[in-house]
């Protein structure tokens, strides 16, 4: 557990490709690239957030500096294997994570309680900070299929491939099942290029060649704003169904009737 790195400064592009469009990439850049020694695994993380939703919104609004709580496990949590509780802050395009590893049991009374039972070192008391500062708790579960890979020549070179994006708003915990609602199509790809600084001549060339282009793509981003606008629509349907109703009811001359009924 600790030789495992805690701190990461890097800049990160995001790609959304079709099938087909993935398919050409890695035909053309697997010459450039290696399996990254962790292998393929299904990532689960939990996202925080206050009652407000005010980290998210925060984000989504892009100013020049934010940052997020999750907790994450490279796969379905278990005793044996370290969780990770992250602090990522994105400013003026570089991404910083900080994060500390907790064991399964820490990690679910951190879930219950908000509260470290261990918070001895800088990063521990930068994210007491942040809980004591937004008051988050856990708000999604959001899980995906990734494939990692690194650049054979340049070691800070690192490319992901998510698929299977899901979430979900029950069970907020890592030790149950990665199941959840999709975000999007199951055939996209959501491809994230990690470097130090530059990135290599090729993978720019492969780029223009293949017209691919960074998108603005925060994956518990996307997920508040499809769903705050699945309940907008549906709040703006019951408002129009409780009209109708209202209107009907008034033109039979029983709309008194009813709201008393529906008092009682």
């Amino acid at each position: 557990m600790n030789a495992t790195k805690m701190i990461f400064q890097r800049l990160e592009k995001k790609y959304l490709l079709t099938h087909e469009q993935r398919s050409c990439f890695l035909a053309q850049a697997q010459s450039h690239l290696i399996s990254d020694p962790f292998g393929p695994a299904t990532i689960c993380n939990i996202y925080f957030d206050n009652a407000q939703d005010h980290m998210i919104a925060t984000s989504l609004q892009k100013p020049p500096y934010k940052e997020k709580l999750r907790m994450r496990s490279y796969g379905i949590a278990h005793e044996d294997m370290p969780i990770y509780l992250e602090l990522k802050k994105k400013c003026r395009g570089i991404v910083n994570k900080r994060r500390i590893a907790l064991s399964l049991a820490e990690a679910n009374t951190f879930l219950k309680t908000g509260e470290l039972i261990s918070a001895h070192t800088q990063i521990a008391k930068e994210i007491e900070y942040v809980m004591h500062f937004y008051r988050p708790y856990p708000k999604v579960f959001l899980a995906y299929d990734r494939v990692p890979l690194i650049g054979k020549d340049e070691k800070d070179l690192r490319i992901t491939l998510d698929t299977g994006i899901r979430r979900r708003y029950d069970n907020l915990c890592l030790d149950a099942h990665d199941q959840g609602a999709l975000l999007m199509d199951e055939s996209m790809t959501l491809m994230e290029i990690k470097v130090s600084a530059a990135y290599p001549l090729w993978l720019s060339h492969l780029l223009a060649q293949l017209s691919l282009y960074p998108i603005s793509f925060s994956k518990y981003g996307r997920i508040y704003t499809a769903d705050c606008l699945t309940r907008a629509q549906s709040e703006v349907r019951n408002m129009r169904y409780d009209e109708t109703i209202n209107i009907r009811t008034e033109r039979n001359g029983v709309h008194s009737c009813l709201t008393a009924y529906s008092m009682k």
